[in-house]
């Protein structure tokens, strides 16, 4: 098992890839504290995992709250006496709506949870691995932080995603000399969220494969997949890399 024995905090560990992540981590032999602001979706992730008494604990905690945070790092670092890996897999996406009609509480909410949030909670465990002198991040950002897409009004989302990215590259540097690892990884188009329901119309979905180098849609277990490379020993030479995980889109034409 590539993950035996190690300690991963995963954040909106209920949502369609975090909750992927989750069950890969768990199959390759990883303890998982699973965050997320809502306990019975956490709990229904929770229950499709076999023996997940022994492997999983479920935790409530609002990443955009600082005393929050703080509480449940401490409480899962006094358990295990450690933290190997932390999954920033929680984040915020808007209804495509124009720039110049957002509110600043819009803006807020998606900067709030997207930036400041990872912000937050990677600050708290970083404390505990810069004790340990080890520790791997997965930052989960988006093709989005690459380039804007036609007619999909998303410029505050995809700038918080843009920023994650030199957050990741700033948070290899600083602290590599600690034998602390951060990458990124950038989903592309994937089933997941709010794409799920174009998907289950048959002509909307050919219109997204067809624009998919190898013409089908991501699954979240192809991002969980490449976050099991990451957080193992196998990538332990590989940190401040953004991976685009996105069946070759971002290699094409936006």
């Amino acid at each position: 098992m590539r993950l035996k024995d190690k300690v991963a905090v995963v954040t909106g560990a209920s949502s369609d890839i975090g909750s992927a992540i989750v069950k890969r981590f768990i199959e390759e032999g990883a303890n998982v504290v699973m965050i997320g602001r809502k306990m019975p979706s956490l709990e229904k992730v929770r229950s499709e995992i076999k023996n997940n008494s022994t492997h999983t604990v479920a935790i409530s905690c609002d990443i955009t709250n600082e005393s929050q945070v703080i509480q449940t790092v401490d409480q899962v670092s006094d358990h295990y006496g450690k933290i190997d890996i932390l999954v920033n897999s929680a984040g915020l996406i808007n209804d495509p709506k124009h720039f110049h009609e957002m509110s600043d509480s819009e803006w807020a909410s998606l900067i709030d949870t997207n930036l400041i949030g990872t912000f937050r909670i990677t600050r708290a465990v970083l404390n505990k691995m810069y004790e340990k002198k080890s520790g791997c991040i997965i930052n989960i950002g988006s093709i989005s932080s690459e380039r804007a897409i036609p007619k999909v009004h998303l410029t505050v989302y995809c700038a918080t995603k843009a920023a994650i990215s030199m957050f990741t590259r700033g948070i290899a540097v600083e602290y590599a000399r600690r034998n602390i690892r951060c990458n990124c990884i950038n989903p592309g188009i994937i089933n997941s969220g709010m794409i799920k329901p174009y998907l289950d119309y048959p002509e909307a979905r050919k219109v997204l494969e067809n624009r998919q180098p190898l013409n089908r849609i991501g699954e979240p277990v192809d991002v969980a997949n490449a976050a099991v490379y990451l957080a193992s020993d196998e990538a332990n030479w590989i940190s401040g890399i953004i991976l685009d995980v996105d069946g070759g889109k971002s290699a094409s034409e936006s």
